[in-house]
Formats: structure tokens, C-alpha cells, sequence
């Protein structure tokens, strides 16, 4: 299968990128500059552009079975606009070329799952500490969920470095989450791969922790 990564020099990206590879799919990266993508392998392009760059947008969309997003902000009191920009560019050009398979990683505490988090934990993270960073999630989902393709909305807990837990919790359905929602990027990244061949949350949005 052929996959375009956005986001792909994040930390979860590169993770996505080297399993992709390591399970013998074809990997176009786009990225603002080709020396943030270190991996060289022969199953693997890189794209440099920026995301209003909708030609370098076309054409790193061109001929893919899926696209998935990993795209964050960088910023925890300021709107990531470019990114937001972004991902309705990336939307118009998937539905312009006919892919239809669209994965994208937002967080738990955007959307509906606000209310999935207990108190005092709400208020604290998607209230105050990530109310920017998760109010940018919510436009992309509701954007993707307005949109023509078929699309999975994946929503980890925090993320972390540390290895891939064997014993991954997931759900579309309500649920009271409850615990420390953390999981490892790693995690992440093999779980959004599976996405591309499951179809049990298509057009779905999925929680998701160790």
C-alpha cells in the first residue's frame, strides 16, 4: 500500500514512517525540509513544501491508497492556523484526486471526549493546560467529519517515549475514562497502521490508551 505521511519529522511520525517501511509499505514523508526526515530507504520519498503549498500537496497526495496525519502544533497558548489550513487543503486535494482514506491523530479531550475525562482532570487539562492545542484538534475533526472521505480520528492519551504495550485500550462508544491515559507513541504509530486494513472504525473517532 502507498501512504502519505503528514507531520512525518515529529516523534510519532518517524515511528509511523520506520513501521511503515518495515511492513513493506510504499511511504511518501512530506515535510518543510528533507534533512528533518533521517530515514533512507528505497520504499521511501521525501516531499518538501509547506502546507499551503498546494502543488507540493498534489503531488505528494498523487497515486496514494491513504493519507495519514500526525500534524501538532507547536504552541500551547497559540492557534496552529497553518496547520488548520493545512488539513482543509489536504482535505480538498484527497477529495479533488479520489483518495479516500484519511487517518488522523488528534488527542483525548478533543471533541465529544472532552466528556469522556474525569474531574478535576478535565479542568485542568482540556480546560486550561491543552484548551488551544485541543480546540485546533476540534476544527480539523469537525472538518474531516464534514468531509467526502472515509476517515478514521484516532485520540491517544499523552504520549510518551517509552516501548509499545501489548495490552492497547480502545473505543468509539461513551465511556467514562479513568486511570493514567498514557501511551507510547510507538503504540500509537502501530495502531494507525492497523487502521489502514480494519474497517471497524471507519468513519469513527477512537480512544485510545495503554
Amino acid at each position: 500500500m502507498k501512504i502519505t505521511v503528514f507531520g512525518a519529522s515529529g516523534k510519532t511520525g518517524r515511528l509511523l514512517i520506520e513501521e511503515a517501511l518495515a511492513s513493506g509499505h510504499e511511504v511518501v514523508a512530506y515535510a518543510r525540509t528533507k534533512e528533518s526526515i533521517n530515514t533512507v530507504h528505497p520504499k521511501l520519498k521525501v516531499v518538501v513544501g509547506q502546507l499551503n503549498n498546494k502543488e507540493k500537496l498534489k503531488s505528494a497526495i498523487s497515486g496514494s491508497d491513504a493519507c495519514i496525519s500526525t500534524l501538532g502544533g507547536s504552541y500551547m497558548t497559540k492557534h496552529s492556523t497553518e496547520i488548520m489550513e493545512g488539513i482543509a487543503n489536504i482535505i480538498a486535494i484527497m477529495e479533488e484526486l479520489n483518495v479516500k482514506r484519511f487517518i488522523y491523530m488528534s488527542s483525548i479531550g478533543a471533541g465529544k471526549s472532552r466528556n469522556f475525562m474525569p474531574q478535576p482532570v478535565r479542568f485542568f487539562i482540556a480546560d486550561l493546560m491543552l484548551r488551544v492545542p485541543l480546540a485546533d484538534h476540534t476544527a480539523n475533526e469537525n472538518r474531516i467529519m464534514n468531509s467526502k472521505l472515509e476517515w478514521t480520528i484516532i485520540r491517544p492519551g499523552g504520549l510518551s517515549d517509552g516501548a509499545k504495550s501489548d495490552t492497547l485500550k480502545h473505543g468509539s462508544e461513551f465511556t467514562k475514562l479513568t486511570g493514567n491515559l498514557r501511551i507510547s507513541r510507538s503504540g500509537v504509530a502501530a495502531f494507525i497502521l492497523s487502521q489502514l486494513t480494519d474497517t471497524n472504525y471507519l468513519n469513527k473517532s477512537v480512544w485510545l490508551y495503554e
